[in-house]
């Protein structure tokens, strides 16, 4: 990744209003910035949870979901996860699925600085080991989703504060995550003005069927 990348700052409503280095981006005042979450299974309904490495801006050796990151401008989300996906943890994905598409948060560290995200959330199945990249991956983990969703739900795992905030969301739609319904493309945020012609979908088109076959 190059020192130099953007990332896209958003109004209220989605809207694209501009770029700011994501380097100095994040601080006491971060904007709100369009990002991404994911999270990997695999056949058996496994999750795969990542330990952010230990230079991280925000929340570094914090346990989280599988993989987070930000488009690059004029890029679709579903190319930014496969991108992020592969290069942190060495996945290859042949699509990813929209399952929460306007998930927003704000959250602040100990030192106070913000992280401000609308950040649509996506589902991954694999079946290959992750292959973390130091740079940003610590340590990963699979873990039943149950167990998992449990432990965040009742407060016993310690895990990032956009994840704490997803699981419920997530949990709502069911206890399979295979069977999570996949949302409308039409319900993330509005892409620029100069994208909007262009469609969104998985890096090999999400199927119409809720299920994924592992």
């Amino acid at each position: 990744m190059t020192t130099d990348e953007l990332v896209v700052l958003v109004d209220g409503e989605g809207n694209a209003i501009g770029t700011a280095p994501k380097k100095s981006v994040h601080g006491p005042e971060t904007p709100l910035h369009l990002a991404f979450s994911s999270y990997v299974f695999d056949a058996e309904g496994r999750v795969l949870l990542s330990r952010r490495a230990s230079h991280k801006t925000t929340w570094p050796g914090a346990w989280t979901n599988s993989c987070c990151g930000h488009p690059m401008p004029s890029e679709p989300l579903t190319s930014a996860v496969a991108r992020r996906l592969s290069y942190e943890l060495g996945l290859s994905v042949a699509r990813v699925d929209l399952i929460l598409p306007r998930f927003a948060y704000r959250a602040v560290m100990d030192n106070g600085t913000v992280e401000h995200e609308l950040c649509p959330v996506y589902r991954a199945v694999v079946a290959a080991d992750a292959v973390p990249n130091p740079d940003e991956v610590g340590e990963v983990t699979w873990m039943p989703w149950k167990e998992f969703a449990e432990g965040v739900l009742s407060g016993e795992l310690d895990i990032s504060p956009w994840c704490r905030e997803q699981v419920p969301q997530l949990a709502r739609l069911g206890p399979d995550p295979l069977a999570w319904p996949i949302a409308s493309p039409a319900d993330l945020p509005p892409p620029p003005a100069r994208d909007r012609g262009a469609h969104e979908e998985g890096p090999a088109g999400a199927g119409p069927s809720s299920r994924v076959s592992g």
